[in-house]
């Protein structure tokens, strides 16, 4: 089920003008924003498309964070699974609202952790049917709360006694993140441990520029990639797209694809399994990590599959 999302509702829309937008919706948008989030929270969980269904759930170890991974765990084998950590949209503690989209990476063998609570769908708290309007762009999770999920779940791999002791293989850990979230991601990407990065409907600001309150980055940051990233836009219409278009511009030293579905900042999250845009980031995980060459074919060629599916564009550089 497709629902329609507004960029407003999404916080951090990567432009200055995002969060006076939000302060300035009339009436009617806001009555909209709010009827498509409640709509949203009401569907179900989805358990993923992938060979192994996944579960959400908390950890003692992780009180404050939501992990996604495949319920039976025994399934697996002697698969390895990958870790990858999550910066939400907004950088909000929202571990939920994309959990259609993380669910669908986790049933294809990986532990997937986003900091926060699930503060929409099953299990969150009522919610006031008046919310107050948003004030200035802030952050309510940190990078260093992001990178906490890698810290436990790496650990919980040496555990004896955890579910997860000796299932993870740590040379394929990924880091993504949607629109602030992303931002937090490309700070995390300079973690050695990191193989494969993910930005979603993001980019940095033009240095000395960045409105958002907590969050410190400028362009120096993408100077410290060591491992191929993908930025995956939402076309012309993403607020976020002159930024993430720049980052990729400047980019010379890793391999680097930025491609776009005309959906606009809100990406296809909130689509049945995470939408089309979860397939791109299956396909690039399972390359970049599982060293899979079929899933590279996505990427890879002037036939390259988002080469030649003309709902998609695709740049790249160091990529064929």
């Amino acid at each position: 089920m497709k629902i329609a999302i507004l960029c407003a509702a999404m916080l951090a829309c990567g432009a200055t003008g995002a969060a006076q937008g939000q302060a300035d919706m009339t009436p009617e948008a806001r009555k909209a924003m709010q009827a498509a989030n409640a709509a949203y929270s009401a569907l179900p969980d989805t358990r993923g498309t992938g060979a192994y269904p996944a579960i959400k759930l908390t950890d003692p170890g992780l009180p404050e964070h939501l992990i996604y991974r495949p319920a039976d765990l025994d399934a697996l084998g002697a698969r390895k699974l990958g870790v990858m950590v999550w910066g939400n949209g907004g950088c909000s503690d929202d571990a939920a609202s994309a959990r259609f989209h993380l669910s669908e990476l986790a049933s294809h063998g990986y532990v997937v952790i986003a900091p926060g609570r699930a503060l929409s769908g099953p299990g969150a708290p009522p919610q006031p049917a008046n919310p107050p309007p948003p004030g200035p762009l802030g952050i309510e999770t940190t990078s260093a709360q992001v990178s906490a999920g890698l810290d436990w779940a790496l650990a919980e791999n040496k555990r004896r006694g955890s579910p997860l002791y000796r299932r993870i293989d740590p040379k394929m850990v990924a880091v993504s993140g949607h629109s602030c979230g992303g931002l937090q991601a490309i700070e995390l990407a300079a973690d050695a441990r990191v193989r494969a990065v993910i930005i979603h409907n993001s980019g940095v600001f033009k240095d000395g520029s960045n409105p958002i309150r907590g969050l410190t980055i400028a362009k120096t940051a993408l100077q410290k990639l060591h491992t191929p990233i993908l930025y995956v836009m939402g076309g012309p219409g993403d607020v976020a797209w002159p930024n993430g278009n720049d980052d990729f511009d400047r980019i010379d030293r890793v391999p680097a694809a930025i491609v776009s579905l005309d959906v606009g900042h809100g990406g296809t999250f909130r689509d049945a399994n995470g939408g089309r845009v979860a397939q791109v980031d299956i396909a690039w995980l399972a390359w970049q990590l599982r060293h899979d060459s079929a899933a590279g074919r996505w990427f890879r060629g002037a036939d390259c599959r988002l080469c030649t599916d003309p709902s998609w564009t695709i740049r790249k550089k160091r990529i064929d």
